[in-house]
């Protein structure tokens, strides 16, 4: 690996003794959408019983509380984390500043999970006072261009956007599927105005060190607080933004273009790192104690 790319580390209990907190990525480091990675379990749980903080910080457009069941359903243990803080949380915080406001929902009805218990009037994209996308109806077969028409009727209305998942793509088994944030990024660069709810923005952010710290009982320095993810548009920007150091995981949604996911190519990586403008405190190849 060249001077200027970070160490690919075995084993994330040399890092650990540097931090307090983890703000860990959910979907591609402790499962990839039908299994989860026992060893990144582990890790986690092994952290918090040397006293530190695990935050869960997700892309999710859904509930913290229906992520925290998903989790359940995918045999993660409840003591991998201290708490979860989703995009899907930061949402519903935009839905209750636009009380009284008409919304039309882009997504599919698996994400309605996002409106439960608000006050919310769902209205058809031709009257709705603003959308909150969620992700495609059907991300097995549709990309975000077969949007581009209701986009544009949106567009022609200037219709404000709300991206409760700003995750472009996202792996399901060795699938990657498109998510919310590639039709808004589409509705972006045709001129629509678009607030990402998620990571790599700072609310979400800010939350997940709120959590940590009522967790740990006491201020935590950014110093002490490790990011851990699979992306760097969301998850490596996102410890930018918020100003932490990162461990970036390799098996996860760039495990392809870096080479393979048993033995990322040093080059592809520093070629990721330099295009993404930050480079990761360390690399892994999946999250392991």
């Amino acid at each position: 690996m060249s001077p200027a790319s970070p160490p690919l580390i075995p084993n994330f209990s040399s890092l650990a003794p540097a931090y307090d907190v983890l703000l860990c990525d959910v979907w591609g480091v402790i499962h990839n959408g039908l299994a989860a990675s026992p060893h990144a379990c582990d890790a986690l749980m092994r952290m918090r019983a040397r006293g530190g903080v695990v935050i869960l910080v997700t892309n999710a457009p859904r509930p913290s509380e229906i992520v925290a069941r998903q989790l359940e359903r995918l045999h993660v243990p409840r003591e991998t984390y201290d708490a979860i803080v989703s995009s899907g949380d930061v949402t519903r915080g935009v839905i209750v500043e636009r009380r009284g406001q008409t919304l039309y929902h882009l997504g599919p009805e698996r994400d309605r999970s996002i409106f439960k218990g608000l006050d919310v009037h769902f209205a058809p994209p031709e009257t709705a006072d603003y959308v909150v996308c969620s992700g495609l109806e059907d991300d097995e077969v549709e990309t975000p261009d077969d949007y581009r028409a209701r986009l544009e009727a949106m567009l022609a209305r200037k219709l404000f956007m709300v991206c409760g998942n700003p995750d472009v793509v996202v792996e399901r088994g060795s699938t990657l599927v498109y998510c919310a944030g590639a039709i808004a990024d589409l509705y972006a660069t045709m001129g629509g105005e678009v607030l990402y709810a998620g990571k790599p923005y700072r609310p979400i952010y800010d939350r997940a060190l709120a959590k940590a710290e009522s967790a740990a009982g006491r201020k935590i320095a950014l110093s002490r607080v490790l990011a851990v993810g699979d992306s760097v548009r969301t998850d490596l920007k996102g410890a930018r933004t918020v100003g932490v150091d990162f461990l970036f995981v390799t098996s996860g949604i760039h495990a392809e273009e870096l080479g393979s996911r048993e033995r990322p190519d040093s080059a592809a990586l520093t070629a990721t790192f330099t295009a993404a403008g930050g480079i990761p405190k360390a690399v892994m190849r999946e999250l392991r104690w």
